[in-house]
């Protein structure tokens, strides 16, 4: 079963702390659907620790509903929550933390990705490799290259094995978060908004189905 995502991005108002001010701090600015709409679970594990498969350190995972969350971002979530029991994962991330999120790195205990593709076939498979290649399909597959080398001693490159098409690289976090992907959206929008709001002044707030 396929795990969506829900949620919004809010703003802090700059005079919250005035003296006078007398609104909510937060207020809910845009849907985050419009700009994310892939389910990238290698993201969702990165970013909030859901279908964390990997055990890898989510950045903001299951931090909940902020306290000061805007009523219409609580009162969406709770009917939600409501309607779909199952809703899970809820938290939030700042702008200034996910600004500082390095695309370049390499998860923590990755040496990086196996595709294997069916020449004119359909997609290929992932197989996720970390110390060691972990199936002896995947090696089966990737043909004699290997020659009884660890994943940190095979380069990465693309050969063919029979009719199949076999390519392994690095994997960083620029591939599930960065250009290209829909969260480079949700990040452009959030990155504008700091101009006006301060990178504290914006955060992201998730849930999941």
């Amino acid at each position: 079963m396929s795990t969506d995502i829900y949620g919004c991005i809010e703003i802090r108002d700059p005079a919250a702390d005035e003296d006078w001010f007398e609104w909510e701090p937060w207020q809910r600015c845009m849907d985050l659907d419009p700009l994310c709409r892939d389910n990238d679970y290698a993201a969702f594990a990165l970013l909030f620790g859901v279908r964390n498969y990997r055990g890898w350190e989510p950045l903001a995972g299951h931090r909940g509903l902020p306290a000061d969350a805007s009523a219409a971002t609580r009162a969406e979530y709770e009917e939600l929550r409501r309607l779909e029991p199952a809703v899970h994962g809820l938290t939030w991330v700042s702008w200034a933390e996910l600004a500082r999120v390095d695309l370049s790195a390499v998860p923590a205990g990755l040496n990086g990705v196996v595709l294997v593709q069916e020449q004119g076939g359909s997609p290929g498979r992932w197989y996720w490799v970390g110390e060691e290649w972990g199936s002896e399909e995947l090696l089966q597959r990737m043909g004699p290259r290997v020659g009884g080398r660890s994943p940190a001693e095979l380069p990465f490159g693309t050969w063919t094995v029979g009719t199949t098409e076999v390519t392994y690289r690095r994997y960083t976090v620029g591939d599930a978060i960065g250009p290209g992907t829909d969260w480079e959206h949700v990040f452009a929008v959030m990155a504008a908004l700091a101009g006006r709001f301060g990178a504290d002044g914006v955060r992201l707030v998730v849930y999941f189905d």
